[in-house]
């Protein structure tokens, strides 16, 4: 965990984050170190701008992802909010959002609201610089298998980033293709100065 620090709103605090656990396969690097590097990656190029962000921004780098949430669930209920009792801490209330990416190297072509109606014209707005990258899609759709349904299952917002299937689900995914190799450089570019 890690964080920059908020100015006029310094209480509240936007994550980002991925998993660094990986099935034993290959080295895991779609699934899924390239989001871990994504988030680290929009993490430095924050800083190195020298913004004067409003929130706080965190970056959550999560274990036993592949084990059912473990790691992320874990932080949430020790920061956030108790599934079991959903008794929730001063924290929840200052929470603005979490970003995830766990799809392999793809570029982001979009996100996923989860169903949260009121945050598709601000997703809307964020990715009009980023149309001619490709990365013009917002749907109210859901999708699930990773960290964001950590912080969704609180009532917290929690969004996953739609990308570029490339050969994740056909090739890299829980396979001893997960390596290296696979990364795409100029996706991985991408998808950084997007969740940046």
């Amino acid at each position: 965990v890690g964080e920059i620090p908020g100015g006029a709103r310094k209480d509240e605090v936007v994550m980002l984050g991925g998993h660094l656990d990986s099935w034993h396969y290959g080295t895991g690097a779609t699934d899924n170190a390239v989001g871990v590097a994504t988030a680290m990656e929009a993490m430095r190029i924050l800083k190195a701008l020298d913004l004067k962000l409003d929130r706080k921004v965190r970056i959550g780098l999560w274990g036993a992802e592949e084990q059912g949430l473990l790691g992320s669930a874990a932080y949430v209920k020790e920061h956030f909010a108790d599934r079991a009792t959903m008794k929730t801490t001063a924290e929840h209330d200052n929470f603005a959002g979490y970003f995830n990416i766990d799809n392999g190297t793809g570029k982001i072509r979009g996100i996923y609201t989860q169903g949260n109606d009121m945050v598709k014209p601000i997703f809307e707005e964020w990715l009009k610089p980023f149309h001619d990258l490709g990365a013009n899609t917002v749907t109210v759709r859901n999708t699930g298998g990773t960290d964001h349904q950590s912080f969704d299952a609180v009532g917290l917002p929690g969004f996953q980033f739609i990308q570029d299937p490339m050969d994740y689900d056909s090739r890299t995914h829980h396979t001893n293709m997960d390596v290296y190799d696979r990364i795409q450089r100029a996706d991985v570019l991408q998808m950084a100065a997007i969740e940046a």
